[in-house]
């Protein structure tokens, strides 16, 4: 690639102390003689700038933290409310599945209202209505007002894990913008493995108080939202839409290692808003795509399904069913090894944010869906020779204990994080919010679909059938990777709608094109 810097060349310390695998021409080539001519200072600089866009990020994801806490600690809960309600099985289904259908309904929702209040106050309304949701199931004194709340709380996840990818997506160069946009996912995982670390700690409260403490303290990251509300810009992107091209180069010029970056950035984000359309419009060419929509939609919607499809709910919500299936016992051990799976998506998933911008997308989704295959076909395979009583228990509970930790790993390395930033990134501006909208709806329906079916499913065909089919799935996705989805790393938003047939520029001559612009921008500038 023109911009592409050669290893051990002189490449820039990248973001966080790594190295950048794309940088500006000017950034790499020898500095003029200060004596020899005028020379143009940069505005901002390029670490302080990073640094900024790297916070805003950060702050911009704590929503995922409550959905990642509330899938965790409901695999914990689920226990010890139905000792203390006495629920059915069909209603454990129904509580645990319900939040990701109800979601749905929030990242449809999301579309519209980003588009209207803004991507920053979205995330704060988010913040707000999960919080009721929270306040109402911690003190539910029946199964009904229990479901009140989780359907509140759904809402609020469902408007939060839309715009914030969006959001990321809009704040970030190029250059960093597959990292950032990693950042949801981790934040996921975090807050998993925060949900499995209460419930290993609460455990040991009476039972008609452990359940409320673990979901009450699912309150505290929300009530950070308001400090952050203070402290991030709104998206520039959506400021161009909104007629306010002054206070979009504002942010821009913080966001920007300089101001002809800025000044770049903002002219590209005019033009494509010039060609955007109103919500009946964009709703109406989703409907009816172009070709190149199409494919894009292609891409968009099966990675969202496919990321859900394979399973990852089943064994985040149930782990400590799968691992008593394998043979462990006690509640401490069974929600100890849950705390393991919750340590192994987190520390992949900082592996996945590390490489994403350095190897590619479409290399860590072969790396993982391919890994999640093994992992699910392995596990089944142990799990139906236990049955038999072809395996002995101890192989049984270590090779369960290992694949699941292995599934979330290859998950959290690839499709996991990857999801979020194609779904943020493919779309031209005019159709973007709506559809990562409907993509995430997918994604919802999908994770409901696997949530409130799977302790069914289990009954009909046992666990190792039900881990049959996933890996089935899995192993679809491996070929769907191959089929419809394109690297897409180092371009920008505007240039990516190239990659799938949109206007005059093909993939090589877009390279091309960064190359010549960067080149002439250090012929002006010195």
């Amino acid at each position: 690639m023109g911009a592409e810097v050669a290893a051990g060349g002189g490449s820039l310390p990248g973001f966080l102390g790594r190295k950048s695998r794309y940088a500006r021409m000017d950034d790499v080539l020898p500095p003029e003689p200060e004596d020899g001519g005028v020379v143009r200072v940069r505005g901002g600089g390029g670490g302080s700038s990073r640094r900024y866009v790297f916070a805003c990020s950060v702050f911009a994801s704590l929503n995922h933290v409550l959905l990642g806490y509330d899938v965790g600690v409901m695999s914990g809960c689920i226990i010890f409310i139905q000792k203390d309600l006495h629920i059915t099985e069909v209603q454990q289904e129904v509580l645990v599945g319900c939040l990701s259908f109800i979601s749905l309904l929030g990242s449809l929702a999301a579309g519209r209202t980003s588009d209207v209040i803004g991507r920053k106050w979205t995330i704060g309304l988010a913040a707000a209505v999960f919080q009721a949701g929270a306040a109402i199931m911690t003190f539910a004194p029946s199964f009904a007002v229990l479901m009140t709340g989780r359907l509140l709380a759904g809402i609020g996840i469902g408007i939060g894990i839309m715009v914030a990818p969006v959001y990321i997506s809009e704040i970030s160069p190029a250059t960093l913008r597959g990292t950032l946009a990693s950042f949801p996912e981790i934040f996921i995982s975090f807050g998993i493995l925060l949900g499995y670390v209460s419930n290993l700690v609460f455990a040991g409260l009476p039972d008609h108080i452990n359940w409320r403490v673990m979901l009450g303290a699912g309150i505290l990251p929300s009530i950070s939202i308001a400090f952050v509300l203070l402290v991030i810009p709104e998206s520039p992107r959506w400021l161009v839409m909104q007629s306010r091209a002054g206070d979009a180069r504002a942010v821009l010029a913080k966001v920007s290692d300089s101001e002809e970056e800025a000044q770049e950035r903002l002219a590209e984000i005019e033009e494509a808003a010039r060609v955007t359309a109103s919500d009946k419009a964009a709703w109406r060419e989703l409907l009816r795509p172009s070709p190149v929509v199409r494919r894009m939609l292609i891409t968009g919607l099966g990675v969202q399904f496919f990321q859900q499809a394979t399973g990852i709910d089943a064994l985040v919500y149930y782990s400590p069913t799968i691992f008593r299936d394998s043979g462990i016992t006690t509640e401490s051990q069974l929600l100890a090894a849950t705390v393991a799976v919750g340590f192994s998506k987190v520390a992949f998933i900082v592996i996945a944010i590390v490489l994403v911008d350095h190897v590619g997308r479409k290399p860590l989704l072969y790396i993982s869906t391919i890994g999640i295959t093994v992992c699910l076909a392995v596990l089944a395979a142990s799990l139906s020779l236990l049955a038999r009583g072809a395996l002995p228990s101890g192989v049984a509970i270590g090779l369960a204990i290992l694949t699941v930790c292995g599934f979330v790993a290859f998950f959290s390395v690839g499709i996991g994080p990857i999801n979020m930033v194609l779904s943020s990134e493919i779309y031209p501006l005019r159709l973007r919010a709506q559809a990562v909208g409907i993509g995430f709806a997918l994604n919802r329906m999908a994770s409901g679909g696997v949530a409130m079916s799977f302790l069914s499913i289990c009954r009909a065909v046992t666990v190792a059938g039900a881990f049959t089919a996933f890996a089935v799935i899995s192993a679809l996705s491996v070929v769907f990777v191959h089929l419809f989805v394109p690297e897409t790393s180092g371009k920008t938003l505007e240039q990516i709608e190239s990659l799938f047939g949109g206007g005059a520029v093909t993939s090589g001559e877009v390279e091309l094109g960064d190359a010549e612009r960067l080149e002439h921008k250090r012929l002006v500038t010195h």
